[in-house]
């Protein structure tokens, strides 16, 4: 990994009881690399401290993890990214793995699965388990992959992947929107079991179980009708057409042995749901050829800015 510059990103958020000892792990584990510690409105001296031990510090005022990593990703430079949380979970070991499947062009992500390994019996917050499970199944099933953790915040980039991912997400939902893109973008994926170890005595996580877990899941809904189009309306036109025929086919049943239609208002509501769904069908389409259109110019743009020499 010589002559290639290794950019650590950690964003903080009152991480005062940690961040010393984690950017000195790192240093030890990467001593060539570069930390970046962004502190976002910390008051309890967490910049002061991240200083001291040697890293660069900057600041992010919007609170909330996706624009902290916005900022990294749009202010920095580097061959490889490596994302860690301040609050000393995740072990400095694998570091210098992952960050050699970025650097030898083996990956674009490459992410550190808690969930392979010990995070069910270190994590002492059994819904977060829960959600872990279903945000995976939910990912996986959709859009048709088999990543083992979806929201670990332990991660590996590579420029490529960084300079060109469209960050919306404000909060904690950014890991599941980084790993959607990558998967639409058919960026290359690795995982790495890592042993996952739970906040020391004191620190307090900031992820709020059912607050944040709504927004992840909202933002599952969203890049699932954004990404997919063609699946998310399809699948809301089946079920109106099953609701459709479940009103409208007695109907004409009975047409068709009496002559006569005596329940006018089931077959109104039968052709109502009838043409949601062709309607809901038809919008699917047009906004799938969208979708295809928008991959193919996102591939072009990364053949342009290569030839023009600006990825490294």
């Amino acid at each position: 990994m010589k002559n290639k510059k290794i950019a650590i990103l950690i964003p903080c958020y009152n991480e005062a009881k940690t961040i010393e000892k984690v950017i000195t792990d790192y240093k030890k584990e990467l001593p060539t690399a570069d930390i970046y510690v962004y502190d976002n409105n910390s008051t309890d001296g967490t910049d002061e401290i991240a200083k001291k031990a040697g890293a660069i510090v900057r600041y992010e005022y919007r609170q909330g993890k996706g624009n902290v990593i916005r900022s990294m990703f749009r202010q920095i430079d580097a061959d490889c990214y490596l994302m860690i949380d301040g609050d000393d979970t995740y072990p400095a070991e694998n570091a210098r793995e992952m960050c050699k499947y970025i650097i030898e062009g083996k990956a674009d992500m490459v992410i550190g699965d808690r969930l392979s390994s010990t995070y069910a019996k270190e994590n002492k917050r059994p819904f977060h388990n829960v959600g872990n499970k279903l945000v995976r199944l939910l990912i996986n099933m959709i859009f048709n992959n088999n990543v083992k953790d979806i929201m670990t915040g332990y991660r590996a980039f590579s420029y490529d992947f960084v300079k060109t991912f469209p960050i919306l997400s404000k909060g904690f939902e950014i890991e599941t929107e980084m790993t959607i893109h990558a998967a639409d973008k058919n960026f290359s994926l690795v995982e790495i079991p890592i042993t996952y170890r739970d906040r020391p005595e004191g620190s307090v996580s900031k992820l709020n179980t059912y607050a944040d877990g709504f927004k992840v899941l909202m933002t599952i809904a969203t890049l699932f009708k954004e990404y997919r189009p063609m699946f998310f309306f399809g699948c809301i036109s089946l079920f109106c057409t099953v609701v459709s025929l479940i009103l409208g086919v007695p109907v004409v049943q009975e047409y068709f042995v009496t002559g006569f239609v005596p329940k006018f208002p089931s077959l109104i509501v039968s052709c109502f749901f009838l043409m949601i769904a062709v309607l809901l069908f038809i919008c699917g389409l047009i906004l799938q050829v969208i979708a295809k259109k928008h991959r193919q110019l996102f591939e072009l743009l990364l053949i342009q800015n290569t030839k023009k020499g600006d990825y490294k």
